[in-house]
């Protein structure tokens, strides 16, 4: 949405710009619908420019409804985004506090919080709030955001933070250890360890432990003012709560000790506690940091197939320049051995081209001029001068790297719980530490104020929620990183969640169960000669885009016959084609093709039947409204198919295969890879209905496609999967995208997903049970404060460990 001017008063108008009208009546009908919202005083909305300009009175009626009626119109508007670096954060309160911050600012339309990858997505309009309109709100909240671009290495800002990490972690280390020293000499099982007298005196501790509580603990109070300052809490309050009570509380024995100068006496003080805590946090947060590191590695080794450096040719000179600089048209020359920058068209030049990164394919591909290549992809031996034809954002690597992002980036529906319990948590275990001191003091131990205080402390540290907060994102990270390895792209956290609930799974045959690179077997010509039948329906099928076309034109080329010009084409879905060719009328296709024409092929039925029960593609041809014959179409079927849906059926999976084939033909191919149930004449349109009517049943469908008549159904299923192979309109209809082409990716997916879900279920369960255990067990008494402040480091770094398990799972 750009272009919005503010009004004075209660009136504002804006400028919407609105995807999706497809002619004036579109435009009538969001322009009566908006009028209709109670608020809107004029809405006009112009077709050409696609855009709304509409007034309102901002007391009755904001953006976001306004939007909405949109939406239920039926169309879409258009949103900026932004993405930000967000550091300051220490739980998921923090997470879910900056999110709810930023999504109360007008003009934002969704933002999202990712703890573990320490990110912000913003969906925004423009004209109505800024990039430094975030920052600010982020800064606010206590926390800084750095907006994200091309040129930002987040690289080096990880590396310095934890080099600050560890820094901060060595001083309170050596300034806690003597305190330490002296807390365990304390027992008597250590009565051998010997102390220096001056590590007893309440003013060496003291020393010790101011600098660990206020410089090295800072950002704990700090982090504690900014929360309660925004009415709300986190793990700060927390530890600053625990640490304060334990280092205040021995501030002021030590000056009572002062005051009444017993030198021999030495009071029972609690520095320690403080001052081990701290470092005990610390320690447990560059250990999450170093493994939460780990869980992107998946977008790393994509990011390093990336050339750096790209040779083009600029006025006539050969210039290296960094990939980032080439531009649409450039002309790019890749020499033996070396990665091609960008996607491109081959204009000169034979070569073999490693395509593992991308199809899993070990078998270089060859190309030639006209071919199409792929960024990040080897060339294996010839130089090879390409055309680029897409750069920067636009290339499949960088749409890949997007989609694994994005999906490391998102919720899954699961996370919720864990937001909810997080956001929560914290009053209710001040609460509870409240109230466990209080008993202790006045009943348990009546007037041993440092005993309560221990116990108070204990509660309020191995409380702390932030292993809820790492359950689910660093599951979802490390398995949909994993899975990306594999070649299959889940497009968000909800899609890796819902991929295991699937029961039926249904598959479109050409291309998908099939390699979708038919051969023409057979021809049968009726009352005309054989060339010049074949000469008019090559030259037909010619403007046909359908694989069977390809494979038509490509067997009529290879006997040697020129095809003539075209005058006039048009391809009906589910029928087949008509096309004019030299003046006559050319009719391609099924059998309702020329029942509906009131054509008679009776005389080659039976020869029809034969190639349909051999798994042959048959298709009849008609020259003016007369039948002139019938050519058969093989497509073979991929190797790895039958293994494929053998694995899906253990699962327990129902595998159905749909098909705009005749019903023969798809049974012969059925019964090959094992497939009992079959859709077959399905027209294009009709592929969503089945997904319907398979839905209506109670079931949970996912969709397998690789063409354009795919993406309703795709759209419709409960998940939809596209093969890789296939065309970027499937790919963008699907949740979730097969890069190899190879089916056995599909039970893959649903064993990673089963595998992520499982990730997440434990993590949230350790981490559930591990605070109700905690609480309890401190609330009685057996958990000294700087075991629990262990115990709560270490359960952090054992969510994210737990998560990293994923990365080592085995797929096909």
């Amino acid at each position: 949405m750009k272009g919005m001017r503010i009004m004075e008063g209660s009136s504002k108008q804006l400028t919407v710009q609105i995807a999706g009208m497809t002619c004036a009546a579109c435009a009538n009908r969001i322009e009566k619908g908006l009028k209709k919202i109670d608020g809107v005083e004029e809405a006009n909305v112009n077709f050409a420019l696609e855009k709304a300009s509409v007034t309102y009175d901002k007391s009755k009626v904001n953006l976001p409804q306004i939007e909405k009626k949109i939406e239920d119109l039926g169309y879409s508007t258009v949103k900026e985004s932004a993405d930000f670096d967000i550091t300051g954060m220490t739980c998921a309160a923090c997470a879910t506090r900056i999110e709810k911050g930023l999504n109360k600012l007008p003009g934002v339309s969704h933002a999202t919080v990712n703890l573990a990858l320490e990110t912000a997505h913003v969906e925004f309009v423009a004209a109505e709030v800024s990039i430094q309109d975030m920052m600010k709100k982020v800064d606010q909240l206590g926390y800084k955001a750095t907006p994200k671009s091309d040129k930002t290495d987040t690289k080096d800002r990880k590396e310095k933070e934890l080099v600050w990490h560890k820094r901060k972690l060595l001083i309170s280390a050596i300034l806690s250890f003597p305190l330490l020293w002296a807390m365990v000499s304390h027992f008597s099982f250590t009565s051998w360890i010997y102390l220096p007298d001056f590590l007893m005196n309440p003013w060496v501790q003291l020393i010790l432990a101011t600098p660990v509580q206020f410089i090295i603990g800072k950002q704990f109070y700090v982090g504690a003012y900014k929360a309660l300052r925004n009415k709300s809490a986190n793990m700060d309050v927390l530890v600053a709560l625990g640490t304060s009570a334990a280092y205040f509380y021995s501030l002021y024995l030590t000056i009572q000790w002062a005051i009444a100068a017993e030198v021999h006496h030495m009071p029972e003080m609690y520095y320690e506690t403080s001052a081990i805590l701290i470092t005990l946090i610390i320690l447990g947060k560059l250990f999450e940091s170093l493994a939460k590191g780990r869980t992107s590695e998946a977008i790393k080794k994509l990011m390093g197939l990336q050339a750096k450096m790209a040779l083009v040719v600029r006025d006539g000179a050969e210039i290296s320049i960094p990939v980032e600089e080439v531009i649409v048209g450039d002309v790019v020359i890749v020499k033996p051995g070396e990665k091609i920058p960008v996607d491109g068209e081959v204009i000169e030049g034979i070569s073999s081209i490693d395509e593992s990164m991308l199809t899993g394919e070990s078998l270089p591909v060859e190309k030639k001029a006209g071919d199409v290549v792929i960024g990040a992809t080897v060339n294996k031996h010839g130089s090879l001068r390409i055309k680029a034809t897409k750069v920067g954002k636009e290339t499949a690597l960088a749409q890949i790297i997007k989609v694994v992002e994005d999906a490391q980036g998102s919720k899954a529906p699961i996370q919720r719980i864990a937001d909810i319990i997080s956001g929560i948590f914290v009053p209710i275990v001040v609460g509870i530490a409240v109230v466990a001191f209080l008993i202790w003091y006045l009943f348990i131990t009546p007037g041993d104020f440092a005993s309560a205080l221990k116990i108070g402390i204990a509660i309020l540290v191995i409380a702390c929620p932030c292993a809820l907060g790492l359950a689910t994102p660093t599951s979802i990270m490390a398995g949909s990183g994993r899975a990306a390895e594999f070649g299959i792209l889940f497009k968000g956290g909800e899609h890796l969640e819902s991929m295991h609930q699937v029961q039926t799974i249904i598959l479109d045959k050409t291309g998908t169960v099939t390699k979708g690179k038919p051969e023409l077997t057979d021809v049968t010509v009726v009352g005309m000669d054989e060339t010049e039948v074949l000469r008019l329906l090559g030259a037909a099928e010619k403007q046909s885009e359908h694989p069977l076309a390809e494979a038509i034109v490509a067997g009529i080329v290879e006997k040697g016959i020129q095809l003539p010009a075209v005058q006039h084409f048009e391809a009906i879905p589910g029928y087949g084609i008509e096309a004019i060719v030299e003046g006559k009328n050319v009719l391609v296709g099924t059998r309702k093709l020329l029942n509906r024409e009131s054509i008679d092929y009776s005389q080659l039925n039976a020869e029809m039947e034969a190639y349909e029960s051999a798994g042959k593609t048959a298709m009849l041809i008609a020259i003016d409204r007369h039948f002139a014959g019938m050519v058969a179409v093989a497509d073979t079927i991929k190797e790895t198919s039958v293994e494929a849906i053998a694995r899906l059926r253990a699962m327990g999976i129902d595998v159905v295969m749909i098909t705009g084939d005749n019903t023969r033909t798809a049974e012969a191919i059925a019964k090959q890879v094992g497939i009992d149930h079959v859709l077959a004449e399905v027209l294009p349109e009709g592929k969503a209905n089945e997904v319907k009517k398979l839905q209506a049943t109670g079931v949970k469908v996912a969709m397998v496609g690789d063409g354009i008549n795919d993406a309703p159904a795709l759209a419709t299923a409960d998940v939809g999967i596209a093969i890789g192979t296939g065309t970027d309109i499937a790919m963008e209809a699907a949740d979730v995208t097969l890069m190899r082409g190879d089916l056995n990716s599909i039970p893959d997916a649903i064993y990673m997903s089963k595998r992520t879900m499982g990730n997440i279920k434990q993590n949230l369960f350790w981490a559930l049970a591990y605070n109700s255990l905690g609480i309890p067990i401190a609330a009685i008494g057996l958990l000294a404060p700087w075991v629990a402040g262990a115990a709560m480091a270490l359960s952090s770094v054992s969510v994210v460990l737990n998560a990293l398990r994923l990365q080592r799972v085995k797929l096909k």
